[in-house]
């Protein structure tokens, strides 16, 4: 991990972006030891959080845009290039068609299916506010989840990145943090409905100006939601 002490927050934001435009890259395992890093005091936990889903935002966002500009054609003719064949697309299709739009918040945690749900929902036109609402949603999850798990866990992230190696690690990760997140749901519901509806209400109000920016209030909602909680751990 030596060259993310030398390039930091900017690794953590190109790399998740350029992640979700298919490239290699172990976001889980940066996003935990960057939650490490700011255990030890070298980062902050609350700009890693915002740089983390800023970088993980845009580049779901990007592949939704190419699939509904390009469609099935681009992928046919040039997705060997970008390790997107379309076997794999269509595997994506399957996950989609199954569990219907939860998938775009669900596969953030199924490597191998979330890099191809913001391609797929583009080519199936699915409307961006849909889109956009699973997506974030599940983004700001899924770096919660992480960068949470390395702060937490502090000295014992060597241990820790040995152990969710194995799969049956992977699996009990994925069932915790769905306990978590529904539980939580669950007991605030209340109050994140009422945060929620009161945060939309205020941006649409001032959005009148902006309507060729159409594309970008989930976003603006989303980053609003985040950053008012993101300063609880440093």
């Amino acid at each position: 991990m030596q060259w993310f002490e030398q390039y930091g927050y900017w690794l953590l934001f190109f790399g998740l972006l350029l992640e979700y435009v298919a490239l290699p890259f172990p976001g889980e395992t940066v996003m935990t030891y960057a939650g490490f890093l700011s255990y030890s005091g070298r980062i902050y936990w609350s700009v890693a959080v915002l740089i983390s889903a800023a970088g993980t935002m845009i580049g779901i966002t990007i592949t939704y845009w190419i699939g509904r500009c390009f469609g099935t054609v681009f992928f046919d003719k040039y997705g060997k290039y970008i390790f997107l064949p379309p076997a794999k697309l269509k595997r994506a299709g399957g996950w989609f068609h199954k569990y219907g739009n939860k998938i775009l918040f669900i596969a953030y945690f199924i490597p191998g299916v979330r890099h191809f749900t913001g391609y797929f929902s583009g080519i199936l036109k699915l409307p961006f506010r849909t889109f956009a609402m699973y997506a974030y949603s599940g983004a700001i999850f899924w770096v919660l989840t992480f960068l949470t798990l390395g702060h937490l866990l502090g000295p014992n992230w060597d241990a820790l990145h040995r152990l969710a190696s194995t799969p049956m690690a992977k699996l009990v990760l994925l069932t915790a943090s769905l306990g978590i997140a529904a539980w939580t749901g669950f007991k605030y519901r209340k109050s994140i409905f009422i945060f929620i509806t009161e945060g939309t209400r205020w941006i649409s109000h001032r959005a009148n100006d902006l309507t060729k920016f159409h594309w970008a209030y989930p976003m603006t909602e989303a980053m609003l939601l985040l950053a008012t909680g993101s300063f609880y751990i440093r």
